[in-house]
């Protein structure tokens, strides 16, 4: 962990993949949760958007706690408060990519959207920071045009296939 206070070398580069990582996968699972939601509250998007904030905290947890122990192991040593608080703000990313979900899922118990229009709009936002992502792994790792644009294409469709997957098992 001793380099990854220096953002341009290797370490601060790794940092960023994992945080980068960790808001795409954070994004999936947003969007299938909001989508599995949706159906069991379909009234209430309130409901939904505190599905969203538990499971991401849940995941948060767990890849922290996983993390620390890989680490730990690994190293063959325990790991300091330093260290796992480290571990935990890579892996916030997690949580974080539900904050603009969940604003908008806020919209209706706040009484300025329906449910509905709350959860399309959440969900429209959650495909957005896919693309989003995508143009930015695009930048960071200088590709061109059409290697920027396989990337999105390639970022949404695993982000949908992944939601599609998660409602058809939710059905049976």
């Amino acid at each position: 962990m001793s380099g990854a206070a220096h953002p341009d070398g290797r370490a601060g580069r790794l940092a960023r993949g994992e945080r980068l990582a960790g808001f795409i996968y954070g994004t999936i699972i947003v969007l299938s949760v909001i989508a599995a939601g949706a159906k069991a509250y379909p009234d209430s998007a309130g409901r939904v958007a505190a599905l969203v904030l538990a499971t991401t905290t849940v995941l948060w947890l767990a890849h922290v706690y996983a993390h620390g122990l890989g680490q730990s192991v690994a190293r063959d040593e325990r790991l300091s408060a330093a260290e796992l608080g480290h571990i935990a703000r890579l892996e916030a990313s997690i949580v974080g990519a539900a904050v603009l979900p969940v604003a908008a899922l806020l919209l209706d118990p706040l009484g300025i959207a329906s449910a509905t229009v709350a959860g399309w709009l959440a969900f429209g936002l959650g495909v957005a920071v896919l693309v989003a992502q995508g143009v930015g792994f695009g930048r960071m790792e200088r590709l061109s045009p059409l290697g920027t644009l396989a990337v999105v294409a390639l970022n949404l469709c695993i982000g949908l296939v992944l939601i599609a997957l998660k409602l058809f098992v939710s059905h049976y």
